[in-house]
């Protein structure tokens, strides 16, 4: 018995050979590069000590003693920010220098 259509038997070859081309590597896209979260304390605003309406000698030595106080923490806040921004760009160096 004669086939009608020689060619069908090709067909099922020819499908595998198709599905099998789209299924070679996977497409990657690109990475971003890494980030470093910010430390909370160090987006909030440094605070500083005001005198009230009338003050007196306390007051001032008080409120002398807390902005000190205040330039230590608000210093500190600082260091960390840049500290973490150091990090983070030191990473992207990395990240940059890495093969594709």
């Amino acid at each position: 018995m004669m086939l009608k259509f020689p060619w069908g038997a090709l067909a099922p070859i020819v499908c595998v050979t198709m599905i099998s081309a789209c299924a070679g590597k996977p497409r990657t896209s690109p990475v971003a590069p890494p980030r470093l979260a910010l430390p909370q304390t160090a987006l909030e605003p440094c605070g500083l000590a005001t005198l009230g309406p009338h003050p007196i000698l306390a007051d001032l030595e008080v409120a002398y003693l807390e902005r000190g106080r205040q330039i230590v923490a608000c210093d500190a806040s600082r260091r960390l920010l840049i500290q973490t921004i150091e990090a983070e760009r030191g990473l992207q160096d990395r990240w940059s220098r890495l093969p594709r």
